[in-house]
């Protein structure tokens, strides 16, 4: 596996592979990675000629009050996650060279951002579609793979890459768990012992919702207050949202159809957890 800290030779690689007919999956992260990025390199390893991994902690979808300095790092760890994971490049490049001067530009996500975690962090997807349009001018890759377990940021790739005409195609990757069901995620270090033997019961409180909507139920409201009582009951922790939209979309839904996502984001002591499932409603 090669690093590559520059964007002109990252670019200079992928446009030499590109010209020999091979075909490079992308698998952009902010680092840290644990076994949920590993399935996103194993499923682009099986899909692709080449892999590419991005590691960036990208500050311009931090808010003042959010956990950039504080947010895990640990590249050692990450290289030797990817080279098991079956990544062939590694692109770890530093904040000034991802963003060396003033930016004359700037990307508004206008659609899909209202709700769930973009309501309460205004210019978050801004950061996360600037990134990403960098990232896939950089990378140039035929296939970009991304977790559902952020199933909003699933849905505002998506419209970047539709309203933009990148020619990528975007791979939602299922959300990889922990055996007792919690979903995979680098803020789970923050949890505390009492807090993590609590957590499994947001991923208990989807199921829930899930096995009502199985059972016939339609109204949105009555699916919400499944899960914020599972929470309530069997968590210390804070519910931020309980939300249920169409997907991908994420509109108000008055009665439950199609494809939809059921949403939970509880804030712990030190940790803030997010999880989801999308269904389709017959």
């Amino acid at each position: 596996m090669q690093i590559i800290s520059h964007i002109t030779q990252m670019q200079q690689v992928v446009l030499k592979l590109r010209e020999t007919g091979k075909t490079i999956g992308f698998v952009p992260t902010m680092g840290y990675l644990h076994e949920g990025h590993a399935t996103l390199l194993q499923q682009a390893r099986e899909e692709n000629d080449i892999v590419v991994l991005s590691v960036f902690v990208n500050p311009l979808q931090f808010g003042p009050n959010e956990d950039f300095d504080r947010y895990p790092r640990n590249i050692e760890r990450d290289e030797c996650v990817a080279k098991e994971a079956g990544a062939d490049y590694l692109f770890y490049p530093s904040v000034t060279e991802m963003y060396p001067s003033k930016r004359t530009t700037t990307i508004t996500v206008t659609s899909r951002t209202d709700v769930l975690c973009g309501q309460k962090r205004p210019g978050h997807f801004d950061g996360v579609a600037t990134v990403l349009l960098k990232l896939f001018n950089i990378v140039m890759p035929h296939r970009a793979y991304v977790g559902l377990k952020d199933a909003q940021q699933v849905a505002v790739v998506q419209g970047l890459v539709s309203d933009y005409n990148i020619p990528v195609t975007i791979v939602p990757v299922h959300t990889v768990r922990e055996n007792d069901g919690l979903a995979k995620s680098s803020r789970n270090v923050y949890l505390s012992e009492t807090e993590r033997a609590q957590a499994p019961s947001l991923y208990q409180a989807l199921q829930l919702a899930q096995q009502a909507i199985a059972n016939g139920e339609r109204n949105p409201s009555i699916v919400r207050s499944i899960v914020e009582k599972q929470i309530v009951t069997h968590t210390d922790g804070e519910i931020d949202y309980v939300s249920i939209y169409s997907y991908p979309e994420l509109e108000e839904l008055d009665v439950l159809q199609g494809t939809v996502i059921v949403a939970i984001a509880v804030k712990f002591s030190k940790a803030r957890l997010i999880d989801n499932l999308v269904l389709t409603v017959e």
